[in-house]
């Protein structure tokens, strides 16, 4: 073939992979916009609606990022729909797929991008977890893969230009970003350590990378800050949350862990990962040195870390999720080798990872509308829906428009006041009660309990009115999650009248129970958890 056909194909196989490309970014963000329009908000998702509705400098489970994603997306809360709260998840999972492309191209080639941008398609963590639900693993994820980007080019760097130098001071800017987003982005800082201490230390030398720390530290002073304020809550209980010194040996744990991790980035990636990770180290295919060490790095360390974790404490599938990007990468580099022609053809296995993603959509989203499905059937009517994990995502609207309805039957009855506030003792199901429920009848929300049990409530209390004596309150349960009230509850109120029964359904289906308790006279007010603890009220947050 002659060189100007040789150009020509190059050519045309550019134009080709990048059809294609565009193709699944536009049908991805179509599809992912819909279902964040089409199903309600998960446990996590609306209890996150707190940090913008209460922005602080951080929070008790996470960094604020998600907080002010939510408070861009939504314009301040002026549109705080479902899908203007999960906007950002939904633009960010297009743009995530075009930058784990531009990743491909610089590690190999562009059909190894468009590989790797198919298969990322298909990771339920990136499709769904970060591109449909608003989390914090929605900034953490896109600052991550810029971080990541940037370090490919970056530290293989042993001439050291002043463009690696200067890139390296907006890579100390991006990790901050992604530590604002989620505590575990701080490991970047430790796989970068790692290379340059092992595989180029002349690093060590330059002004640049003790900057480019210093700014991703200075980024992180908020965080510090407000964890300063209340005695480093924060980072206690995420501590406890992987101490491994308070439980013996689970490998239930580790195996539950072990199957969310395939199940979480798609059984077809994972199979995919395991057989490119044994043929790169058996040496079957070629890799830049450099490229290798640093997608190993960024991965198998942070998916093995929780793997350990999980043989001792229960741990979350999506935790090691930005890992397995560079899993997904170091795939995609096996598959474009083995295509000798680099001619445009989709293997076998990423058509099939997209194509179970599809399949598993279609059926969750089948069951959270229809429970066609079904659940065991039970005659206590406290456990109807127990095990259904899809009513996480549905029922809540539903439940909120029949509440008003009795609330104001209640209120034309005498039996409640118009100021009647909903008593929470568990940040779940408060947020969905928060938001579905009380938010559109106009009511007030209190938690009452412990920290471990109310989180961000306790913070919340604060910026609410108080309960007043001799008022009357609501408590919610549902039976997805019941929970009677504690009788510790009687130490405010007189009376906790027996419950009404509003029934939950998927279409004609009956899955589920919500029970409405009346608590009756408030005889004493509950006690500033936060106070109680040493931690006084900062003046400007004081309700007045």
């Amino acid at each position: 073939m002659s060189e100007h056909s040789k150009n020509f194909a190059s050519s045309s196989l550019d134009k080709s992979i990048r059809f294609f490309l565009w193709s699944i970014i536009i049908s991805s963000v179509l599809i992912r916009g819909f279902l964040a329009w089409y199903v309600e908000l998960g446990n996590d998702e609306v209890y996150y609606w707190t940090y913008a509705l209460y922005p602080d400098w951080s929070h008790f489970d996470h960094p604020p990022m998600v907080g002010f994603f939510i408070w861009l997306t939504t314009l301040n809360l002026h549109f705080d729909s479902e899908l203007f709260l999960r906007l950002s998840s939904v633009i960010l999972g297009g743009v995530n797929i075009w930058l784990v492309y531009r990743i491909g191209c610089k590690l190999k080639n562009c059909l190894t991008g468009l590989y790797a941008a198919i298969f990322f398609t298909g990771s339920v963590y990136c499709f769904v977890i970060t591109g449909i639900f608003i989390m914090p693993d929605t900034p953490q994820l896109f600052f991550w893969l810029l971080s990541l980007m940037i370090l490919i080019h970056v530290l293989p760097d042993r001439q050291l230009t002043a463009r690696s130098r200067q890139l390296l001071l907006l890579l100390g800017l991006t990790i901050g970003l992604a530590m604002l987003s989620k505590y575990t982005s701080a490991y970047l800082w430790v796989a970068i350590g790692i290379f340059i201490l092992f595989y180029n230390p002349k690093w060590l030398k330059t002004t640049e990378l003790y900057v480019a720390i210093l700014i991703s530290a200075v980024m992180f002073l908020p965080v510090i800050y407000w964890n300063y304020k209340y005695n480093f809550i924060s980072f206690t209980f995420h501590g406890e949350r992987v101490n491994l010194f308070t439980s013996g040996v689970r490998p239930d744990l580790f195996f539950t862990e072990l199957a969310g991790q395939i199940l979480y980035n798609n059984p077809i990636n994972f199979v995919v990962i395991i057989i490119a990770l044994i043929a790169l180290f058996r040496k079957k295919f070629s890799l830049n040195t450099d490229y290798k060490k640093i997608l190993l790095l960024t991965s198998l360390p942070l998916a093995g870390l929780f793997l350990l974790f999980a043989l001792f404490r229960p741990t979350l599938p999506h935790w090691s999720g930005p890992g397995y990007v560079s899993l997904i990468l170091l795939s995609a580099i096996f598959l474009a080798e083995k295509n000798k022609e680099k001619k445009l053809t989709i293997p076998v296995p990423a058509g099939l990872s997209v194509i179970l993603l599809v399949v598993g959509l279609g059926i969750a989203l089948a069951e959270i509308k229809t429970g066609f499905i079904g659940q065991p059937a039970t005659d206590d009517p406290t456990k109807l829906g127990k095990n259904d994990v899809t009513l996480d995502l549905s029922g809540w609207r539903n439940f909120g428009s029949q509440f008003r309805q009795f609330r104001l039957e209640d209120i034309e009855s005498g039996e409640m006041s118009v100021a009647s506030p909903i008593v929470v003792t568990r940040w779940f199901p408060a947020a969905h009660i928060d938001y579905y429920v009380a938010k559109p009848s106009g009511q007030n929300v209190i938690g009452i309990g412990e920290l471990k049990n109310l989180h961000k409530y306790a913070w919340i209390n604060r910026l609410r009115p108080e309960l007043y004596p001799t008022s009357n309150a609501y408590y919610i349960t549902s039976s997805r999650a019941y929970k009677a009230p504690d009788p510790s509850l009687l130490t405010y109120f007189d009376e906790i009248s027996e419950p009404v029964i509003i029934k939950g359904f998927k279409g004609k289906k009956h899955v589920q129970n919500f029970f409405v308790y009346r608590l009756k006279y408030c005889k004493s007010l509950p006690p500033d958890i936060l106070e109680s603890m040493g931690f006084e009220r900062d003046l400007e947050n004081k309700f007045d």
